[in-house]
């Protein structure tokens, strides 16, 4: 794409950076079919190629306003798009860059900037949504219908006991939310990767990802939980830890993006990169260790359980 990016972008880094993303797109239109808001909407402006002309008019100094906030705001970010691209377009990390720029323009009505405020308060913390959570689920009775459908029912919490020490070890990410919505599925994955030889162990300093943040266009602050993680998985990576194991594969595709977050970050890039590597989701360790070198033997199941099905998230057939 020819671009005639101003001279106050390309003295940014960010600026740099989306100004080279943005000159592999060829406006082919490939990736409109595969995303889900011009799907819905059928507006070019909410499909990927739309969203990219703005970016375009962004750097090239002309104005923007609310509604190329709007545009960029209702992509999902689901990568759906960069699966499709036949030029390879790092669409993801553009629209990132994209609406931090715009948001440094565009002041965000006040409901807004409190909505979004308390979004990074509450869900990059556990323990705060699940007080939060309890509270809904017991006022849950009581509640209109359509809220009642957003709060999901409280689970029966079990914890995986007698594991075996294992040769084997991975790390395990816990400090995220789904830890909060669905506290069984780190229980599972310990259970099943027990069954095969690995001991999933838990850092419990590590904290959020840094999606959050990241999706919020508060890159810096993403940036510190990113360096958090590493700092309290270094050791782990000293002492030999195969992988470092994520149940929620939104969490996967920012720890896989950390080398690239951090590449300019002369005290992390190295590590970040390492840990990029070792990143896995659990699918990835199921596909090797169980599917793989172990046989499942499906006389242990009744009948009824013998057709499986398996949902494979946007995040992690796309963004993984």
């Amino acid at each position: 794409m020819l671009i005639n990016t101003t001279d106050h972008f390309l003295k940014s880094a960010k600026g740099q950076e989306a100004d080279g993303l943005l000159r592999a797109c060829v406006h082919c239109g490939f990736c409109n079919a595969t995303c889900p808001t011009y799907q819905l909407l059928g507006d070019e402006l909410d499909g990927p190629r739309g969203r990219i002309y703005l970016i375009k008019q962004l750097l090239e100094g002309q104005q923007v306003s609310e509604k190329t906030q709007l545009h960029l705001d209702r992509c999902l970010t689901c990568h759906a798009c960069e699966t499709t691209c036949p030029s390879g377009v790092k669409y993801g990390r553009l629209v990132d860059i994209a609406r931090e720029l715009v948001d440094e323009q565009v002041d965000r009505p006040i409901v807004s900037q409190i909505k979004r405020h308390v979004l990074r308060m509450l869900l990059p913390y556990p323990t705060r949504f699940s007080f939060l959570l309890t509270l809904a689920q017991w006022c849950k009775p009581v509640l209109p219908a359509l809220l009642k459908k957003q709060i999901p029912d409280t689970q029966k919490q079990w914890v995986f006991k007698n594991p075996q020490t294992q040769q084997r070890k991975m790390l395990l990410l816990e400090g995220c939310v789904q830890s909060a919505v669905t506290p069984n599925t780190n229980q599972a994955a310990k259970r099943v990767l027990d069954k095969v030889g690995i001991q999933l162990i838990t850092a419990y300093e590590a904290g959020c990802c840094g999606a959050v943040s990241q999706h919020l266009s508060e890159q810096e602050d993403a940036l510190i939980f990113m360096r958090k993680n590493i700092d309290v998985w270094w050791p782990y990576v000293e002492q030999g830890i195969e992988a470092i194991v994520i149940t929620a594969s939104g969490c996967g595709a920012v720890v896989k993006d950390y080398g690239y977050l951090l590449k300019q970050d002369d005290d992390y890039a190295d590590k970040a990169k390492i840990i990029s590597q070792l990143a896995k989701d659990v699918s990835e360790v199921l596909a090797d260790e169980l599917l793989i070198k172990h046989t499942l033997n499906v006389e242990h199941f009744n009948s009824e359980f013998k057709n499986i099905s398996f949902h494979s998230p946007c995040t992690l057939q796309h963004s993984q």
